[in-house]
C-alpha cells in the first residue's frame, strides 16, 4: 500500500480487511503487525498499550475468550494530516464469536490515525470507546 493519504477511504478499507483477516482466526501476532512500532492503543480493557509488543500482549489477553472477530468501520470521517498520514473517526461495529461459540455484537466509537511508514500503512493510534449514555459532566 504505497498510495498517498489522498484516498483515506480506500486505505482504511484495506486496513479493515487486513484486521479482519487476522481477527477471523484471532491471531494476536498478525493483529499487532498492523500497528506502528511506537503505536498508541486504547482498547476495550483498562490501561494504555504503547508499542507493538504491548499491543500484541493486549490482543493475546483475549486468547481463550475471543475465538473470532469481525470489525465494520462505519460512519467514518477523515482528516488528512499529511500526504503520509490521516485521522479516521466514526463507529466500529464488532461481531464476536466467544469461547463456546457464543456470538455477541458491540458498537464503539473509533479514532484511528494511519501513517505510511517505510512504504506500508500502519495504525499509529487506536482509540475505541463506549459511547456515553449521558454527557460525562461529573454527576454520574
Amino acid at each position: 500500500m504505497t498510495e498517498s493519504a489522498s484516498n483515506p477511504k480506500k486505505i482504511l478499507a484495506e486496513m479493515q480487511n487486513a484486521w479482519n483477516l487476522a481477527a477471523k482466526v484471532w491471531n494476536p501476532n498478525a493483529l499487532a503487525k498492523l500497528y506502528a512500532d511506537n503505536a498508541l492503543f486504547y482498547g476495550g480493557r483498562s490501561g494504555h498499550s504503547v508499542g507493538v509488543a504491548a499491543i500484541q500482549a493486549y490482543f493475546a489477553s483475549y486468547d481463550g475468550i475471543i475465538q473470532s472477530a469481525v470489525l465494520d468501520l462505519i460512519e467514518q470521517e477523515f482528516v488528512q494530516i499529511s500526504p503520509e498520514s490521516f485521522v479516521s473517526q466514526g463507529l466500529g461495529a464488532f461481531s464476536f464469536v466467544l469461547a463456546g461459540g457464543r456470538q455477541t455484537q458491540s458498537v464503539l466509537r473509533t479514532t484511528l490515525v494511519l501513517s505510511q511508514l517505510n512504504g506500508q500503512w500502519k495504525i499509529q493510534l487506536h482509540h475505541f470507546s463506549v459511547t456515553p449514555e449521558v454527557p460525562p459532566l461529573g454527576d454520574a
